[in-house]
């Protein structure tokens, strides 16, 4: 049904085109893991656990996967290697299922009342500021209206960054220059968005040394603050990582997740690295929900996760 033809021909291509590195570095090296093997042996399995960390699933995430296939092994008593590649393509699945992540099917958010705040948290250098702009630009296309906060004001270039972003997708923003206060200008963002009856409101937040406590008790101030304007702001707290980083993609996401309540990942710059994996391993070993992936420069290269397609793009050819 519908799941398979939920993004259009051209977004198909760009998540084939974008998880391109990561299919070429882990289907090249099954094929040699299973060179003259014809069932899935113990041998096989090794080989494949060294692969799956190898493209960045994560220890834990592996040594699930291979289990399952172990237990499909037992139980069907012979499984040949050119069945492989589709019962490690369904025993992904079933993880990305059983952690109920990639179930959006497109860029809409939840209808109320007061403007829905999203809070967007991430280290420098992770495409943070880039993802805001381009979501905006998602947010705007489905008809909403958007305002961005400038609340990083740690560094000059964050905040002119994202003033760049918001005259390029046409969208007001609020800021106040470098060293302002970070919650000062979270709380005149509400207010405003909440004046001009806003429907979205996304505002981006300091992005370094994100193992020190005092970014992270400024991330609590600001939230506190919002509360102010909104109650139940911000809705949405959704931290940014680099695909590209490994295992420190997954440090980050574990300091984070400690320090603030994140309920939505964005996981960036697919297309420069074979480590696609990441996105298997950081959802299933911190059961927090992938909502976006950037699978290449392009605004449209930001795309909502869906799992059945990702799996079946992964998989493809």
């Amino acid at each position: 049904m519908g799941f398979f033809n939920i993004f259009s021909k051209d977004k198909k291509e760009a998540l084939d085109k974008g998880l391109d590195q990561t299919k070429q570095s882990f289907f090249s090296k099954i094929s040699k893991a299973i060179v003259g093997k014809s069932t899935v042996d113990d041998e096989v399995l090794d080989n494949l656990e060294e692969i799956l960390l190898s493209a960045d699933v994560g220890v834990n995430t592996t040594l699930r996967i291979i289990e399952k296939i172990q237990e499909r092994v037992s139980k069907d008593k012979y499984v040949g290697t050119t069945e492989l590649n589709q019962v490690l393509k369904e025993e992904i699945a079933s993880l990305l299922e059983e952690n109920n992540t990639g179930d959006y099917k497109d860029f809409s958010i939840p209808k109320q009342d007061e403007p829905y705040v999203i809070m967007v948290v991430g280290v420098n250098g992770v495409g943070k500021t880039t993802t805001i702009g381009k979501l905006a630009y998602q947010l705007k296309k489905q008809g909403k209206s958007v305002m961005l906060g400038a609340s990083d004001t740690f560094r000059a270039a964050a905040v002119d960054q994202l003033k760049i972003w918001a005259k390029r997708v046409d969208v007001p923003i609020v800021e106040q220059g470098m060293n302002a206060d970070p919650a000062s200008v979270a709380f005149d963002t509400l207010q405003s968005a909440k004046a001009k009856n806003m429907d979205v409101v996304i505002i981006d937040t300091a992005g370094r040394l994100h193992n020190k406590i005092n970014l992270m008790n400024e991330l609590t101030k600001i939230k506190n603050v919002m509360k102010k304007v909104i109650p139940t702001a911000p809705h949405e707290i959704l931290l940014v990582l680099d695909g590209s980083t490994g295992q420190n993609a997954y440090e980050q996401a574990k300091q984070f997740s400690l320090a603030t309540e994140i309920n939505a990942l964005a996981i960036t710059k697919l297309d420069g690295t074979a480590k696609g994996g990441v996105v298997i391993g950081i959802s299933d070993q911190f059961k927090i929900p992938v909502k976006y992936i950037g699978v290449g420069e392009g605004m449209e290269h930001l795309q909502v996760f869906n799992k059945v397609e990702f799996v079946d793009s992964l998989f493809k050819g």
